[in-house]
């Protein structure tokens, strides 16, 4: 049972970090990194390391893709504000 377990959470990180590589839009980007980093602290958890999979849902799924979408929201704004300015 526990390696069935091990198993679907190998392949759900597969197919979250494919998706995270296939996704062009930065911003999409950084939501589906959120999900690829909580899919990450359920494998940790599964492969009983509790306090690596806290600490992967703190900073992987929330605060990695926060910055991300601010830092890509304040690009967005500066180009916007030159585009403007011409």
């Amino acid at each position: 049972m526990a390696d069935a377990l091990i198993v679907v959470a190998l392949l759900l990180v597969a197919g979250a970090a494919t998706s995270a590589v296939a996704v062009r839009d930065p911003a999409r980007q950084a939501l589906v990194l959120s999900v690829l980093g909580a899919v990450l602290a359920v494998l940790f958890t599964v492969l009983q390391a509790p306090d690596v999979g806290l600490s992967q849902l703190a900073v992987g799924s929330a605060l990695t893709p926060l910055l991300i979408m601010l830092s890509v929201r304040k690009v967005r704004r500066r180009g916007r504000s030159k585009d403007g300015a011409r």
